[in-house]
This record gives C-alpha cells, sequence and structure tokens, in this order.
C-alpha cells in the first residue's frame, strides 16, 4: 500500500511501534487488526469520527477502547488507539494501515521463517493466477466467505505456514481489486520487513542452484539489499532470462530479442 503525507507518516511510526512486539504477541495481533481495518470500513461514521481532527484526541482514543475492549488482543487496540491519535491524509488510510499492519504482523510471527513465508504468498498467488476456475470462485461476490476460505483450506491448508494460510484468506475481503493483487502486495510487505527486494524471473528453463546463487548475489549488489528470488519457467521464452525487480525490467531473453528482429524488419 501507498500512503502520502500525513498518512505516510502514521503508518511509518505504527510500523516502528509494532516492530516492538515479541513474536508471540504480533501472531495474535495480525488477525485483530485486519477485523478492525474491515470493521471501520463497515462503519463509516466511526471511521469519520475517529479521523476528524476537530474532534479532542482524547474523545477519538476513548471510543475505540471503550468499543473495541474486551473484543481484539491489547496490542492490536493500543496500535489502534495510537492510529485514531494521529492525522491522516484520507480517512480511508487509517483502515489500508491497520491491514498493511495485520500483514506486517504476520510476517513478524513466523520468526526465522520469513523467506519461506515470502514465497509461499508467490506460489499461491502463481496458482490462482493458473487456474481460472479457482481464480473466479475466490473473486465471485456472491459467493460466500466460508465457502471460499474452504476453497483456500484446500490449495494451502496443512501445506503452508498457518501465517499464508491466514493472509491468502485475509487477500479474499481487504481493499484490493483481486485476491492474486492483494497477495503480491502482502509479498511485497513482507520482504520489505525482512528487509529485502523481490525480483521474478523468467527463464526457460530450470536455474541450477548456482546459477540461482550467482544471480541473487549479483542483483543484491546492484540494489544494495538482499533480494529474494522468484522463479517462473516459461519454456515460450525459448532461452535467456527476464528479471522483474520493482519497476525495473531487464529482459535478457531469446524470445524478447526475437520480437524485436520482427519489429525492425516489419517496420
Amino acid at each position: 500500500m501507498q500512503f502520502r503525507g500525513a498518512s505516510a507518516e502514521a503508518a511509518a511510526a505504527l510500523t516502528d511501534q509494532l516492530g516492538g512486539v515479541a513474536e508471540a504477541t504480533a501472531g495474535a495481533a495480525a488477525g485483530d487488526l485486519f477485523s478492525l481495518a474491515q470493521s471501520l470500513r463497515a462503519e463509516g461514521a466511526l471511521r469519520r469520527f475517529v479521523t476528524d481532527q476537530t474532534t479532542p484526541e482524547q474523545a477519538r482514543t476513548g471510543l475505540v477502547r471503550e468499543v473495541f475492549g474486551g473484543k481484539v488482543d491489547a496490542t492490536a487496540l493500543d496500535l489502534l488507539a495510537t492510529a485514531v491519535a494521529r492525522r491522516w491524509t484520507r480517512t480511508r488510510d487509517l483502515a489500508d494501515a491497520l491491514e498493511h499492519l495485520s500483514v506486517v504482523a504476520a510476517v513478524r510471527s513466523v520468526g526465522g521463517e520469513g523467506d519461506r513465508l515470502v514465497a509461499e504468498l508467490f506460489t499461491v498467488r502463481q496458482a490462482v493466477n493458473a487456474h481460472a476456475e479457482l481464480r473466479n470462485a475466490l473473486s465471485d461476490p456472491t459467493r460466500p466467505t466460508a465457502d471460499k476460505e474452504s476453497l483456500v483450506d484446500d490449495l494451502v491448508g496443512g501445506k503452508a505456514l498457518p501465517a499464508t494460510v491466514a493472509l491468502t484468506k485475509q487477500a479474499l475481503g481487504g481493499s484490493y481489486r483481486t485476491v492474486t493483487a492483494a497477495l503480491e502486495d502482502y509479498e511485497k510487505t513482507a520482504a520489505d520487513v525482512l528487509g529485502e527486494r523481490v525480483a521474478t524471473v523468467y527463464v526457460a528453463r530450470e536455474l541450477s542452484a548456482d546459477a540461482e546463487q550467482r544471480l541473487v548475489g549479483a542483483l543484491s549488489r546492484q540494489y544494495d539489499r538482499p533480494v529474494h528470488l522468484n522463479v517462473v519457467v516459461d519454456p515460450a521464452l525459448v532461452g535467456g532470462i527476464r528479471v522483474e525487480i520493482g519497476d525495473d525490467v531487464i529482459d535478457g531473453t531469446i524470445s524478447s530479442r526475437l520480437e524485436d528482429a520482427r519489429r525492425k524488419i516489419a517496420g
């Protein structure tokens, strides 16, 4: 998620506050933070009240503690109270920031398995993208949420980290246009929490472990930050490699060279 102005400052401060929370506590807070985000999206009057800067801060924080006290984890409630005390550029940014925090909390909850979480979110996103029937079922607004969550359990339940399952289910009802868009942003957030960049690499055939390590090393040096590699095998590329990292695209595939040659001949 992208925040601007006061919202960016508020989101950064809340992320720092969450950074001081223990792994076990973060795990308990993750789901509640998302529930709070959903509640604020659904209750427009409440959202407007707690983001109204003309309302005294004590009244705003007091209300959320009264409404949600005893219903959510104490860490999540403290973060909400801090959030409503801040200034937000747009009223919707408060709920979006809480959803973002829920992802950060989920990443923190897995401890040393953060890289596995990033990889699993990518794998789930690829699976949903590759199967139109599954993608349509998860995106169907008329399908009960319980049915969609059952599909997620069939897909990754017992095969992935609990945090991966939880975030995939969360992606069904967040603020994103599609499930896959949510998973992609969750994946980037997870990598950012780990201090990494995410590179998606397209190749015609599997890379050897040695080749992967060399590529990771080269990209990490180029971007001055550790890089998490997601590899997609696409035989249509014929050969070579295509790397997407952030807004940067490095395309050295044979198929792209052939297409360039075709355009030059046609032009």
